[in-house]
């Protein structure tokens, strides 16, 4: 398994080796050891998984403390575009965000430690995302900036229009991000 560091702190790319033969595929999707060999001390409580169509984008969210999250990210089938934005206000990279795809095929994984709001984009039909987390999900500790801030000037896709995204109505209204009073 390879962890590299990101240009943003404490955000992890991860890149598991995988062994291929004539039945199909195997990997080691999680080591908590090879988390704890790369400085991240994670206790995960809950599993999660979406099914999505193209063009559905989730995000940007984060839950507050004292129930902020911790999530390992992948894609089981399809591919997306995963985004993570620093919402730490003592960080150096404090609105910054890294964006990589994640697919069935490539296999790769992000951390996105708490602190961070988070979203993906589906770019294929029928994809299957899932994530670790690292505490309980609780309504009350939601929090979010809309996928299209200005500020933050996240480039979602090349090849689809955002009028065509798929959006729930509770991140359709989602504040800016200098509207955002961030809790980390």
């Amino acid at each position: 398994m390879n962890i590299t560091k990101t240009p943003i702190n404490d955000l992890l790319l991860i890149e598991p080796k995988v062994w291929k033969d004539n039945r199909g595929y195997f990997y080691e999707s999680f080591s908590t050891r090879a988390f704890a060999d790369a400085g991240v001390d994670v206790n995960f409580v809950q599993d999660n998984q979406s099914f999505s169509q193209r063009g559905t984008l989730r995000g940007l969210h984060a839950q507050k403390s004292p129930s902020a999250q911790g999530k390992l990210v992948r894609v089981i089938q399809g591919r997306v575009l995963d985004v993570a934005v620093d919402a730490r206000k003592d960080s150096a990279t404090y609105g910054q965000h890294y964006s990589v795809e994640l697919s069935g095929d490539n296999h790769k994984q992000l951390w996105v430690p708490p602190g961070f709001l988070h979203g993906f984009l589906t770019l294929e039909d029928n994809t299957i995302f899932t994530y670790k987390v690292s505490n309980y999900y609780d309504k009350e500790a939601e929090v979010g900036v809309i996928y299209n801030d200005a500020y933050l000037d996240i480039k979602w896709s090349d090849t689809m229009d955002p009028a065509d995204f798929i959006l729930s109505e509770k991140d359709l209204v989602l504040p800016s991000f200098n509207d955002f009073v961030s809790p980390f």
